[in-house]
């Protein structure tokens, strides 16, 4: 009985040994896309000593100003209108278009609209 039991288990650790792969080879797993990525390194914290100053918003004083004004008014509009434009300069800011990607009609040239 001790010899089946010794048998049985030398099996076993044999079999097991089979299932681990080495350390060093390192297969990548397919990933569903939920959740973090399994194939990425872990990620480490990185403690910041003092946040980075923060930007001003100079909306945010238009939109504490629109909100005493009344609704759809000529003034709430003119700083409606200011609000719009800031976001449209920030957006335009970080926005980068390729020159190669918008093609620039020949001089002189009608353009329009129209796709055809």
């Amino acid at each position: 009985m001790i010899r089946h039991g010794f048998l049985l288990l030398t099996f076993c650790a044999a079999l097991l040994g089979c299932t681990v792969a080495p350390a060093q080879e390192r297969r990548s797993i397919a990933w569903d896309g939920l959740g973090r990525n399994p194939n990425r390194p872990p990620v480490t914290k990185q403690r910041v000593a003092s946040p980075p100053p923060a930007e001003s918003d100079p909306n945010q004083e238009r939109e504490r100003v629109l909100g005493t004004l009344r609704p759809y008014s000529e003034a709430w509009w003119a700083v409606h209108d200011e609000i719009e434009a800031e976001n449209d300069r920030r957006l335009g800011a970080k926005l980068v278009i390729c020159p190669r990607c918008v093609p620039s009609p020949p001089p002189g040239e009608d353009t329009t609209g129209s796709i055809r």
